[in-house]
């Protein structure tokens, strides 16, 4: 084998629906919008990696922004100037929200100060514990004689305790099977949309996008504030500043609040979009400069006063960092200033900026991973299920469950064989344990393992209670123990989500390979723990075997190297141009992998660096078909039996094939389930899938694989592409190579796209008990 070069366009999806449903409501309620959008990718910082989620948006092509805050109006009751109204001031969304920052701030210092404080013993006893304690202590006290207590009648008996209930059984809330209707909005504010788009100049096309992101009053907020179009997916700077222009004539300018607040919540979403849950407050002022703010410091104290932005200080815990934007006597921009440069004789320190939505994610991820860590049983006697465990690394693991809540797992593809392990000897100890993997192939792969379909769930699933378990009489999951495969998937809004669904005294294990590309939401959650070693690690000893398994270990360390493939199971294939790479591609998958090595072209995927380029999904996706499958694609560019994959929430990416269309929709058999995709879905929510981006492809794997490295790819190749790409192929993998010594470069010089985030600084600050590696 030869060395072989690799890259890939980061592919998370883009949009989140709830960080805009808050600006919706706030919207429905006011008058007058104060703008919140976002600049043009150009003005985002360099290494920024965005991760935000719109369903059925591929992260290539797919830009957010949450929907800015709004000023609230006088109440309906009050005219304004008149006594009735002066009397009874309504404070703005940013007042509210600085308010609520600081009683939020204000509960954990006293929670600080009660932890730090002597402890009041007896202080929550109430009823006959209470008065025991009081007459204990009038005694020690001297205010009372011991025998006072001695002259009063016995109390009679407690009645005897009726043993419990049995526990009911697991309960899942009716209907959580079928998926939540997507949101759409009204033809009438879809008009009204339309009206003011045709006044500014944009296309009509955005109506029902637009209507649909800002919600019923979308046509007030545009009309007040023209920058909230940058919400839109698509929509970018220099548009909405030609939209604004054309609404708002000479009003407007580069340095208008309602246009620098936007760029400001824009530019962190469109962090977000690579991954990022804060950005650093001196890059977020250089992205400004380059979005023509002549002013950028004070577009972002304008942004941080109007609470479009929370400021963090690096290294220092929630309420600390919240420090620097309370609004104390210098307020919260000019606390945010001084803390990003050097006050005196102290130390610089790092400022972030951060939307509220990652933030307390983040915070409520940390302290539901430390109760988890802290509530469950502490040692217990695992030792006869370690010891008939089907190899060593099994049986460190399954001892690391037993004496902690919460164990991290790091492996290759064989690793996963100790999770089901442990999933299984948990059950033989009368355990409800449940394993849950990134995808549905993921899902059959540890059932098959574990040798029980009821043991394993996609992830999505279960916390959607579309599948799984099911949830007891509090709420919480239905599970004693939970192991996560696929955990560098786990984004930083579903590990909240997942930990606050856990009960106390449940484990958990994070399992996954460190080495392979991070989730297309934003946050780092997996690397984050290993990080801050917040509790105990076990690293597999099992190596991945054959051809594959040695070149992969070998990308993991930093080296590519040539492996002896006597079966032909890694092929390199070298091109000069991306017209020779999307010639061979076919030929490779319709001829040469099903004749040399017996895999069909049904269980052959290809992979390339992003859905763009002369050699992207795109261009593939149609040589394939129209080689695999030829059609005029009747139905929305789809024909019966095309290879195609749904993506029915952000992140999750469904392989299926194409069944038929009716006026329900297009019908898809995804592995043996009939899905019916909505017409007016289908663009935004199936692709042709027999080429994938490799963050498409995390989480599966097939008989197959054929890796396509164009020339154009060298830019995006690093490390972890590499390895989640060649380690898809279980039996045989092609690698379609015109990227020269770019791919030993990546391998070996680029071993990781850096994500900001504060999860890792909040659990080191979580008092939780010291971790070691096992």
């Amino acid at each position: 084998m030869t060395a072989l070069d690799r890259g890939e366009t980061p592919d998370p999806a883009a949009e989140n629906d709830e960080a805009r449903e808050a600006g919706e409501e706030a919207a429905a309620s006011a008058d007058a919008p104060g703008g919140e959008d976002g600049p043009d990718s150009g003005g985002v910082p360099d290494g920024a990696r965005t991760t935000e989620r719109a369903a059925g948006t591929s992260p290539d092509d797919a830009p957010g922004a949450a929907g800015g805050p709004v000023e609230a109006t006088p109440e309906a009751g009050a005219a304004p100037g008149t006594p009735e109204a002066a009397e009874a001031p309504v404070l703005s969304e940013a007042e509210a929200e600085l308010a609520a920052q600081r009683e939020l701030r204000e509960r954990i210092e006293r929670r600080k100060a009660q932890k730090e404080g002597p402890v009041a013993a007896g202080a929550k006893l109430s009823g006959p514990a209470a008065d025991l304690l009081a007459a204990v202590r009038a005694v020690e006290s001297g205010e009372k004689p011991a025998t006072a207590f001695f002259d009063s009648p016995a109390a009679a008996p407690a009645p005897r305790r009726v043993a419990p209930a049995a526990a009911p059984a697991p309960v899942r809330p009716p209907g959580s099977a079928t998926p939540p209707a997507a949101r759409s909005a009204s033809p009438e504010a879809a008009d009204a949309v339309a009206a003011v788009l045709a006044r500014g100049g944009a296309p009509a096309s955005l109506a029902h996008a637009a209507a649909t992101t800002l919600g019923e009053q979308a046509a007030d907020l545009l009309g007040e504030d023209p920058w909230q179009l940058l919400a839109v997916p698509g929509v970018r700077p220099e548009q909405a500043d030609g939209f604004a222009r054309a609404l708002l004539g000479a009003e407007c300018g580069p340095d208008d609040e309602r246009r620098t607040a936007a760029l400001v919540g824009w530019l962190l979403e469109r962090g977000a979009l690579r991954g990022h849950t804060a950005l650093e407050a001196a890059k977020v002022r250089a992205a400004l400069t380059g979005l023509a703010v002549t002013d950028p410091e004070a577009a972002v104290r304008h942004a941080v006063a109007e609470g479009t932005v929370l400021v963090f200080q690096d290294g220092l815990d929630a309420a600390d960092a919240g420090e620097a934007g309370s609004a104390d006597e210098e307020g919260p921009a000019d606390a945010a200033q001084d803390a990003d440069g050097a006050q005196g004789d102290q130390e610089p320190v790092t400022v972030l900026l951060g939307l509220d939505r990652y933030a307390l994610a983040e915070e409520a991820l940390a302290d539901g991973l430390a109760r988890i860590l802290n509530t469950c049983e502490k040692a217990a006697d695992w030792s006869d299920a370690a010891a008939a465990a089907p190899s060593p690394s099994a049986a460190e693991l399954i001892r690391a469950a037993a004496a902690a809540g919460l164990v991290a797992h790091s492996g290759g593809e064989s690793a996963r064989a100790e999770p089901a392990a442990l999933i299984t000897a948990a059950r033989a100890l009368g355990l409800r344990a449940v394993g849950s993997a990134h995808s549905a192939d993921g899902m059959r792969r540890l059932a098959g393992a574990v040798g029980d379909p009821a043991s394993a769930v996609v992830l999505a699933d279960l916390l959607s209670g579309a599948a799984g378990p099911g949830r007891d009489a509090d709420g919480a999951l239905a599970v004693d123990l939970l192991v996560v495969l696929d955990a560098p998937q786990l984004d930083v809004e579903a590990g909240a989500m997942l930990v606050e669904s856990l009960a106390d005294g449940t484990r958990l294990v994070l399992s996954g390979d460190p080495g392979v590309l991070g989730s297309a939401g934003a946050g780092r959650v997996f690397a984050d723990v290993l990080a801050a070693r917040a509790c105990p690690v076990v690293v597999s000893r099992t190596p991945d075997p054959g051809p594959i398994g040695e070149l992969v270990s070998g990308i993991g360390i930093g080296e590519l190297h040539q492996v002896e493939a006597p079966g032909k199971e890694v092929v390199i294939v070298p091109v000069r141009d991306a017209g020779e790479a999307v010639h061979r591609t076919v030929q490779l998958v319709a001829d040469s992998v099903p004749r040399a090595i017996g895999v069909p072209p049904s269980d052959t995927q290809v992979v390339t660096v992003g859905h763009g380029g002369s050699a992207g999904t795109t261009a593939l996706n149609a040589a394939l078909k129209q080689r695999l499958n030829p059609g005029p694609g009747r139905f929305g560019g789809f024909d019966p039996g095309d290879r195609v994959v749904h993506v029915p929430a952000p992140g999750r990416v469904v392989p299926g094939r194409v069944v038929s269309a009716d006026a329900e929709g297009l019908r898809l058999d995804c592995s043996g389930t009939s899905v019916v995709v909505r017409p007016d879905a289908v663009e935004s929510s199936v692709r042709h899938g027999w080429a994938l981006s490799a963050h498409q492809a995390a989480g599966m794997r097939w008989p197959a694989v054929v890796v396509v490295l164009p020339g154009d790819a060298a830019p995006g190749l690093s490390r972890p592409w590499v390895c989640t790409a060649f380690s898809r192929g279980e039996r045989h993998l092609s690698v379609v190579h015109g990227v020269d010594q770019a791919l030993p470069r990546a391998v070996a010089e680029i071993p990781v796209q850096e994500r900001t985030t504060r999860l890792r600084p909040l659990l080191e600050a979580l008092p939780v008990p010291d971790a070691t590696q096992v």
